[in-house]
C-alpha cells in the first residue's frame, strides 16, 4: 500500500506532493473534526514555505478507529462508494461538494485516504437540533442537482460501486438489528415508533424489492449532519458519500425532510412544499418528472430514515451523542411515515 491511512502515518513530503507543491511543506498539525461514526476525519493545518500559494488547511478522511465500523464498511462497500464518488462523479455532477485533492483505497476495501478541501467557516448541521423547511431550501436544490445528473441514465448500470447489491445482507441482518434496537430504545421511543420497525421487518422483502418510478444517483444518508452550511445559511455543500447508490431521488428528499425537522407540526406540513420545490428544481435542471409517481416514491422513502437509524445504530461504535442522534433519526421519520401511510404502500 503506497499511501497513509492516518495523520500519524503522513509525511510532509507525501502531503506536499499530493497537494501539488512537492518539497514545499515544512510540517502540519492534525486535529479531529466532526462526529462521523463510519470514518475518522481531521483538519490538517499546513505550514508551507514562504510564498507558496497553497491551502492553509485541508480535511483528511481515514478509516474508522473502531473495528465494528470498519467491518460494516467492508461488508457494505461504504468506503469504496465514497472513493468512487470523488473519482468518477463529483467533478462532472455540478453538486456542491468539497474538492478532492487525493483519494485512494486498498484492495481490502477498508484502508483508504481522502484529502479534501476545507470549507470552513462552513459548518455541519446539527442533527439533534434539526432544521426547519426554510433552512433546508439550499439542501433541496443541491439534492435536485444530484438527482438530475444521472436521471434514468443507462450509465448507472455500468458503475460497479453503485450496482453492488446488499439486499441479501440487509435481509439477513435487519431483523436481528431491529431486535437489538427495540431493546436499546424501549424507554426512549414511543410504542408506535418502535412498532413501525416491526411492520418494516414483516414487509422487508417488499421494501427491498420495490422498484422506484425512476432510478438516479442518490446520496442515501442525506441529513443535516452530512451537509455543511455557509454561516448565513444561504449555501450548502454535501459531504459523506459513503451510502452512494441508485434509487429514487424522492426517497433522498423524504429522508432529508423526515430526519431534519424537529417540530412534528412543522414536519407534517413540510412534506408537500419540500416535494414541490424539489420538482421545480428538477424541472429547471431539464428533467421532466412524473410528480404523481414520485410522490409515491417519496411516501415509501419516508421509511428510509427509520431503516438507516436501526441499521447504523447497531453497527457502528456506540457513543452518547450517537445514541440520541439515532433515536431522533428513528423518531422523526417514523412520525413522517405513519402520517404518510408508507407501510401501506408496500
Amino acid at each position: 500500500m503506497s499511501f497513509p491511512t492516518s495523520p500519524e502515518a503522513m509525511q510532509p513530503t507525501w502531503l506536499s506532493a499530493v497537494l501539488g507543491h512537492p518539497e514545499k511543506l515544512k510540517g502540519f498539525v492534525a486535529a479531529k473534526v466532526g462526529t462521523g461514526q463510519m470514518c475518522d476525519s481531521y483538519r490538517l493545518t499546513l505550514d508551507w514555505d514562504a510564498g507558496v500559494d497553497a491551502p492553509a488547511t485541508v480535511i483528511a478522511k481515514c478509516p474508522s478507529h473502531d473495528e465494528a465500523s470498519r467491518n460494516i464498511a467492508k461488508l457494505t462497500g461504504t468506503y469504496v462508494k465514497e472513493i468512487s464518488w470523488y473519482r468518477e462523479l463529483a467533478a462532472a455532477s455540478g453538486v456542491p461538494a468539497p474538492i478532492c485533492h487525493y483519494c485512494d483505497i486498498a484492495d481490502d476495501d477498508v484502508d483508504f485516504v481522502l484529502i479534501l478541501s476545507d470549507l470552513a467557516p462552513a459548518q455541519a448541521g446539527d442533527q439533534l437540533a434539526g432544521l426547519g423547511l426554510s433552512g433546508l431550501i439550499p439542501c433541496i436544490e443541491a439534492a435536485a442537482k444530484l438527482h438530475a445528473y444521472l436521471w434514468n441514465d443507462a450509465r448507472l448500470a455500468q458503475m460497479p460501486s453503485l450496482a453492488r447489491d446488499n439486499a441479501g445482507l440487509i435481509r439477513t441482518l435487519f431483523p436481528q438489528l431491529y431486535a437489538g434496537f427495540r431493546e436499546r430504545y424501549a424507554e426512549r421511543l414511543a410504542p408506535e415508533v418502535l412498532d413501525l420497525g416491526a411492520g418494516l421487518v414483516t414487509k422487508l422483502d417488499a421494501y427491498l424489492a420495490r422498484e422506484p418510478s425512476v432510478r438516479t444517483i442518490v446520496h442515501g444518508d442525506l441529513r443535516v449532519d452530512n451537509i455543511l452550511f455557509a454561516p448565513d445559511g444561504e449555501a450548502c455543500w454535501i459531504v459523506d458519500w459513503q451510502t452512494l447508490g441508485r434509487g429514487s431521488g424522492a426517497a433522498d428528499l423524504a429522508y432529508l425532510v423526515g430526519t431534519s425537522i424537529a417540530d412534528p407540526v412543522e414536519r407534517a406540513a413540510a412534506d408537500r412544499p419540500a416535494f414541490d420545490h424539489w420538482i421545480a428544481a428538477l424541472t429547471a435542471a431539464g428533467v421532466k418528472p412524473d410528480a404523481a409517481a414520485l410522490w409515491t416514491d417519496y411516501r415509501v422513502g419516508a421509511l428510509s430514515g427509520y431503516f438507516m437509524a436501526v441499521f447504523a445504530s447497531m453497527s457502528v461504535e456506540r457513543t452518547a451523542r450517537g445514541d440520541e442522534m439515532f433515536a431522533v433519526m428513528a423518531e422523526r421519520p417514523a412520525r413522517q411515515a405513519l402520517a404518510l401511510g408508507s407501510l401501506d404502500l408496500l
